[in-house]
Order: C-alpha cells, then structure tokens, then sequence
C-alpha cells in the first residue's frame, strides 16, 4: 500500500534557506531525526551532536549541471532538460512547456524523429523513449550545424556541456520562487568530474552542510567516504521506477566503509544517490568494492540494504521507488510516523527545505545544543 502524502503549498520551500534573513547560512533548516518510531525536533547545527566518533558519512561529489536549456520545436517554445549522457555520446532528455511564473510543465513526449532547435544551431532529434514503460524522457541524436547526426564529435559530448553552461540554467520547478545562480545548486562535496558529467539535478540532502560544519563533523571524529552518483531528472511519474544513472565508489572509500562496518561505527548515507551507489557496490558477502559503470539498482523493503545504517535525505513528495528505499532503511512504521510527524510540525519540503535524519534504533540519545546553533 503506497503512502499518500499531500503537502500544503505553503510548506514548499521556496527560497533557499540563506535567503530567508540577514546572517542565515545553508545550515539554517530544521532537522527531523527519527529512530524506529521515535521522532524528536532538532537544527540542522545539531548534527555534530546527533552523530558520534567512528561515524562515517557518505556524501556524493557529482556537481549539478545547468541542464535546462529553451529550445523550439517549430514556431513552439519548449524547455530542454538534460538528464543522462550515454555512453553512445546521445543525451537523455525531457521536453517541457514553459509556463507563466518562468518554470516548465510536463508534456507528451516524442514522437520519433521530432526535432528540436536550439541555440547555436545545435539541433536535437528524438531517437526511441529511455524506457518502455513511458515516453517521459527521450534517448536524442545531437546535430551540429552542418547536420551531421552519426559523426557529431565534440557537439555530442563537450559540445552540449558547453551548450549548458553558455544558455543553460538550473532546472527549477513551479514551487520555487525565482531563478537561482547555478552555485545555489551546488554542494559543499561537489567536485567537477574528468569529462564535465554531473547531476542534472542537485543532490540535494548535503545542501544545508557548510564547510564550518564539515570541519566540526572531522574535529569530532566523524568521517566522510566521497561517492559519485550523477543523477538524472527528478519529475518522475507516480510509478515510475528510477533509471540507471553513472556511478562510482573509489577504492578508498570502500575500503573505508567496509573498515567502519567491521569496527563500531554506522554507515550514514547523505541522500539516497548515495544508498545507491553504496549499495550497487556490496558484493555477496556484503562486502563494499571499489565499482563504477551503470546502476540500475532500485532500493526495495524486499531486497533491503547490506550497507547503509542510516540516512540523511530530504523531504520530498515520495514517488514509489523514494519511498521504498526509506522503507528498506526504516521500515514502513517509522516512515509513516515521521511524515507525519513533518506534516504536524510545518517542516519545509523539496530541495530547498528542511532535512530528515534516520538513525538506527540502538543511537545514542542527545542534548539539544545551544551555543553553537543560530
């Protein structure tokens, strides 16, 4: 049975919490930290104090793409969403109409052979739907000028990711307030990667850190293992399961997680791209390896998690396969109370709004803190 969670707009975080008043910073949201069934009220400037010596937390270093891009298809205006980049050199893509508060909304997609102008001459054409379950996003030959589909080279490759960051923006959705600058969007772990990939959208559970708190976090004796998950669009249909996104866990981060789990510590994931790629890399023996490739991984109650102990990830309206990977964390119960819970207390939702932590029942209890929080 599928919770059915219904936010009131005015819970939508519209602005991102630094905007919100004078001497704010990222760290200023709320922190729903939940144990089994138990939930209590905290800051995010807590979390040094929810957490303990020995703890590791698993961040994702993929930076956030300005991936929408306004493109025409005839005389008609509508918004390219860049989601996945194949290994083919083609691009996974969403096509959006804009609307009139400067965000998009969802349009039917295809068919075949549509084609898509955009700046510089560059021009899309729709190959096949990205899955067979819905024609949401689109698999799309890029066409320079000259019209050249198979030999596109540069064009298919830097070529569209330097066609993001001279017309690109963030991809925004109606909820929000207003366009940001693409450093809204970025995380204090992001890290350019080696071919100019990232996240068509930002994974968005390490947004409140801030290097003040990183530094508080490592002074206490919490540890960090850096992944990378370059994750796709985020407008998912109700039951549409998650597409195989690029991953990649390094040899010292493995090595480090599966050092914690044999020791005392928890593995604490930030975000679920992060559960999935941790995840993606455990073998048999729940052994976590150094991987990389494609994951198509989806994080279910049945199949459970062999590394993660706990998560920290944001509240989001949970599509099916979100919500089953809180389960797999959780389980169903705990999930249940502490939406509610959110719901109760007037939390903050999507990217810009307040955060959930989800410990393993046997955590130590905590003060709350008082000089160090805003």
């Amino acid at each position: 049975m599928t919770l059915v969670v219904r936010v009131p707009e005015e819970l939508s975080a519209r602005i991102p919490a630094e905007q919100r008043g004078p001497g704010l910073d990222r760290d200023a949201v709320r922190l729903l930290v939940s144990r089994g069934s138990e939930v209590s009220h905290h800051t995010f400037c807590e979390l040094p104090l929810l957490l303990r010596a020995g703890d590791l937390l698993v961040v994702n270093t993929s930076e956030t793409l300005a991936a929408a891009v306004d493109g025409w298809i005839g005389h008609a205006r509508v918004v390219a969403h860049f989601s996945t980049r194949g290994d083919d050199g083609r691009w996974a893509v969403e096509l959006r109409d804009p609307d009139e508060r400067g965000t998009t909304r969802a349009r039917a997609g295809g068919p075949a052979g549509t084609e898509v102008r955009l700046p510089g001459g560059v021009r899309l054409v729709l190959e096949e739907p990205l899955s067979s379950g819905s024609e949401r996003l689109w698999w799309a030959r890029v066409a320079g000028p000259q019209g050249d589909l198979e030999g596109g080279g540069d064009i298919q490759g830097a070529g569209i990711l330097g066609l993001m960051r001279e017309h690109g923006r963030p991809i925004r959705y109606s909820y929000t307030e207003r366009d940001q600058p693409l450093s809204v969007y970025q995380t204090v772990f992001a890290l350019p990667s080696a071919d100019g990939t990232g996240s068509a959208e930002m994974p968005s559970a390490a947004r409140p850190f801030t290097v003040r708190m990183v530094t508080e976090l490592v002074s206490r004796g919490v540890q960090f293992a850096p992944i990378t998950l370059h994750t796709g669009v985020a407008s998912a249909e109700a039951h549409e399961p998650p597409y195989p996104e690029r991953f990649a866990v390094p040899e010292a981060s493995a090595r480090l997680i599966n050092a914690v789990k044999a020791g005392d510590g928890r593995v604490i994931a930030v975000g679920t791209t992060a559960v999935r790629a941790v995840e993606s890399a455990v073998d048999a023996n729940g052994v976590v390896r150094a991987r990389e490739g494609w994951t198509d991984l989806v994080v279910t109650p049945e199949r459970g998690v062999r590394v993660v102990d706990g998560l920290l990830t944001g509240l989001h309206e949970p599509e099916a396969s979100h919500l089953l990977m809180l389960e797999a964390v959780a389980g169903r119960a705990a999930i249940d109370r502490s939406y509610d819970e959110a719901l109760r207390g007037l939390y903050l939702w999507h990217e810009f709004g307040d955060v959930h932590l989800i410990l393993p029942t046997e955590g130590p209890h905590t003060e709350h803190c008082s000089s160090n929080c805003r």
